[in-house]
């Protein structure tokens, strides 16, 4: 009888500053597949490079999923106003699948209600395949 294998499991932790690059780079792969969807400024935006998202770190709490020491997903959030804007989030192709988008999802919601944030909001592109069925799931639609 064969067993089918379980994910393994990873953890959520805020970032540090000193890991702009790992994020970068997350980005760029996360993105990169779906390059010539985006208008070159698009894609620009939404893969920034260490040096913009280093400065985030004062704007808001940046996480990472990590599985042994690898960053395999990413999202940050803005604080505006009465709501809770979330940005740059992505998961590495290798490790989709995996609830990775889901758990960060939880946590800044976690964290947003913690606060007491009642409203998130996101712009996304529906050219990343699993990312309407998240945010459906999650209510955003």
């Amino acid at each position: 009888m064969s067993r089918q294998a379980q994910p393994r499991p990873f953890e959520v932790r805020l970032g540090v500053a000193a890991e702009a690059s790992t994020i970068a780079a997350l980005l760029l792969e996360a993105f990169e597949p779906y390059r010539s969807a985006y208008t070159y400024d698009a894609f620009e935006y939404t893969t920034p490079t260490a040096e913009i998202i280093k400065p985030r770190f004062t704007e808001g709490p940046i996480w990472l999923a990590v599985d042994n020491d690898e960053a395999i997903g990413t999202v940050s959030v803005l604080a505006e106003d009465e709501r809770f804007y979330i940005r740059s989030m992505a998961v590495k192709p290798s490790a989709q699948g995996r609830g990775v988008g889901q758990q960060l999802l939880d946590t800044l919601e976690q964290y947003a209600r913690e606060l007491g944030f009642s409203k998130l909001y996101l712009y996304t592109t529906f050219v990343l395949p699993a990312a309407r069925p998240m945010y459906e799931k999650t209510d955003f639609m």
